[in-house]
């Protein structure tokens, strides 16, 4: 069955962004931008592909992007309708009425249940969930493994990585990499 994979970049006290979306305060090394796009070219959004390379790189790891409005908002700011057009492209919003490309679906029901369809396709690929916090905290009972980029800087405010009640979920640590910048990706399995 294929797999929800939380992949995100967060700051020492658990902010995916700042207050008005800011992620530009995150340290990214060389190594660690050669590193990511080597081993996650899909993550990349498609307008930005080009300018690091990365324009014909298939995807190795997901075949399918999920994300909240915040996280689709940014690329409708500057007229970009789908942003992952290399992956197939859901958003999940209870407000967006509607979007205007065919090649991105609006889902404005209940993500998980998009998200236990979505799994039970025959794919050797996996699903992204790129956030946000909010879809993040309401997708937690699905998700199957997380991708941490831990940043060594405190943000002080802003989206937390999880949004949510209170439901701790334990997951298990399995692999980590340092960068020269002081950065961590640690990959954590859910506990069985």
């Amino acid at each position: 069955m294929r797999k929800l994979v939380y992949y995100v970049g967060v700051s020492i006290d658990g902010y995916i962004a700042g207050p008005g979306d800011e992620i530009d305060f995150y340290p990214v090394s060389d190594d660690m931008a050669a590193w990511m796009n080597e081993r996650y070219p899909e993550v990349i959004p498609t307008h930005i592909r080009a300018h690091v390379g990365l324009a014909d790189a298939p995807s190795k790891r997901f075949d399918t992007v999920v994300m909240g409005l915040g996280t689709y908002r940014p690329a409708l700011d500057v007229d970009i309708t789908s942003p992952y057009a290399h992956l197939r492209q859901y958003v999940v919003s209870s407000t967006l009425e509607k979007i205007d490309d065919p090649s991105v679906e609006l889902v404005s029901g209940d993500p998980v249940g998009l998200v236990r369809e979505l799994k039970a396709e025959s794919s050797d690929k996996d699903i992204y969930l790129a956030g946000g916090g909010k879809l993040a905290g309401a997708l937690l009972p699905e998700i199957d493994e997380l991708i941490i980029k831990w940043y060594p800087v405190v943000a002080g405010a802003g989206i937390p990585a999880f949004q949510g009640g209170f439901d701790p979920t334990l997951f298990t640590p399995v692999q980590r990499e340092s960068f020269s910048n002081g950065a961590q990706v640690t990959w954590f399995q859910r506990a069985a």
